[in-house]
């Protein structure tokens, strides 16, 4: 009889999930090891196999959030065959604010992440890592967008990432809803592109 296969990828996807719930639903404090392993079905020591300490669970965790985030914008890409470079600025933005209850929780556990990169030197390299990629994504759909003239685009690309950052805490919180959050951010795409 062959032993059975373990999926190692997929196992430390299933506990970052774990970790992602427990903050979505009780914050980042309550994060622990036991916890993770009983929100994710496995013993403590399985949680252990995959990660040595809380901040390299944490770290893995965020690193599986903005993957996720890559895959939500790829597939809504997809659903719109013929994707201008200006249609893909626009789904890349509309990823930042929550708009169904996947995104309201990978919202919730970014905000999370951020507060606690304060103090995690580790966990704010991480942060800084991904938001520059994030924002060159950006600078690169603006460039190819067409600006209107006088635009600065490296500094037009870091207003767009904050205001739909900004959003997306409003739509959190229940300060604005997704549609104002939406319209709000097309209004300023239309002033920013030709």
């Amino acid at each position: 009889m062959m032993p059975k296969q373990v999926d190692h990828a997929e196992r430390r996807r299933h506990l970052a999930g774990a970790v992602c719930r427990i903050i979505a639903t009780r914050g980042l404090d309550a994060v622990s090891l036991r916890d993770v392993a009983t929100e994710a079905g496995v013993s403590m020591g399985a949680v252990q196999h995959y990660f040595k300490t809380k901040e390299d669970m944490l770290v893995f965790a965020l690193e599986d959030v903005n993957e996720r985030g890559a895959a939500r914008v790829a597939a809504y890409l997809a659903d719109i065959p013929d994707a201008t470079p200006r249609d893909t600025l626009r789904g890349v933005l509309l990823q930042i604010i929550p708009v169904d209850e996947e995104s309201a929780e990978a919202v919730a556990v970014g905000l999370a992440f951020w507060t606690k990169s304060t103090s995690s030197p580790r966990l704010a390299e991480h942060l800084r890592e991904g938001y520059g990629k994030l924002r060159d994504l950006i600078v690169f759909l603006l460039e190819r967008s067409g600006t209107a003239p006088g635009v600065n685009v490296a500094d037009e690309a870091d207003a767009l990432f904050a205001l739909a950052e900004g959003l997306s805490s409003h739509v959190l919180v229940g300060l604005r809803d997704q549609e104002t959050a939406v319209r709000i951010l097309d209004a300023q795409l239309a002033r920013v592109l030709t």
